[in-house]
């Protein structure tokens, strides 16, 4: 059975054309159902890069290479699209939205990708009841919820309102960039304790961190190194912490 997410050789340029950069060079992964993968390198490697071009953001353009999702070609497909098959990218600086509460911009989300898919849209008992048991579960206030969109929001709400979206729309696929950072310990629990509760068999993750105090309490299957845009090293979490010990220096100088 083919891997969840399949990333073939894929090479990336941002900018204009004149003045394009290669971020991402050859780069391969795979991701199984079921599975947590780390991504970890130093700054500059490519890690956000890869989200974005994943997740279909627009400045990026793909030179080559390949990335399926459970065989369906993403790249071809449009930033909605992708969604709605399922993929879901928690951003490292979440974005604010004057006007629009939350639970109006979840739920519109939400039947968003419902009809792409088919599906009816989601009553208003049954998503109150929803949003009511994922804000418990992430110590969210209920007032907060009625606010704009991370407007006033401090860096470790932001964080919680990214897993309780994440947790209202349940995607296929997570890809968390840098989720990590700028939390406190407490934050930093409850936002794993968020995480862990959508690990399932047919679910698949992508944890992108500087740092190995994430990856205790999200526990990986496997931690990948990204340098200079591609997978230079793969090991399991031993490698997370012989990173936080020793830094990139050795692993960067074996792979040379």
């Amino acid at each position: 059975m083919p891997p969840m997410l399949k990333i073939t050789d894929l090479s990336a340029t941002v900018g204009e054309a004149a003045e394009a950069k290669t971020i991402l060079n050859g780069l391969t992964l795979d991701v199984p159902a079921g599975e947590v993968h780390a991504i970890m390198g130093p700054n500059g490697a490519g890690k956000s890069t890869l989200s974005y071009v994943l997740t279909g953001r627009s400045g990026y353009e793909v030179t080559g290479g390949s990335a399926t999702l459970n065989g369906d070609d993403v790249l071809a497909m449009d930033p909605e699209t992708r969604a709605a098959k399922g993929m879901f990218l928690s951003f490292q600086y979440p974005v604010e939205i004057p006007g629009v509460p939350v639970m109006t911009f979840v739920r519109t989300a939400m039947n968003a990708q419902r009809k792409v898919r088919g599906e009816a849209e989601i009553s208003a008992p049954d998503f109150i009841k929803k949003s009511r048991d994922v804000a418990r579960m992430l110590n969210l206030d209920a007032e907060m919820l009625k606010r704009p969109v991370n407007v006033g929001f401090s860096g470790g709400e932001k964080k919680r309102l990214e897993i309780y979206q994440m947790m209202m729309l349940e995607p296929k696929f997570l890809i968390l960039d840098e989720t990590d950072s700028g939390l406190d310990i407490d934050a930093l629990k409850t936002v794993a304790d968020g995480v862990n509760a959508m690990r399932a068999p047919s679910r698949g993750m992508l944890v992108i961190t500087h740092y190995q105090r994430l990856l205790d309490y999200i526990k990986p299957d496997k931690v990948h190194v990204l340098a200079k845009g591609r997978i230079i090293k793969t090991g399991g979490p031993e490698l997370a912490l012989r990173l936080e010990q020793e830094g990139y220096d050795g692993v960067l100088g074996e792979a040379a």
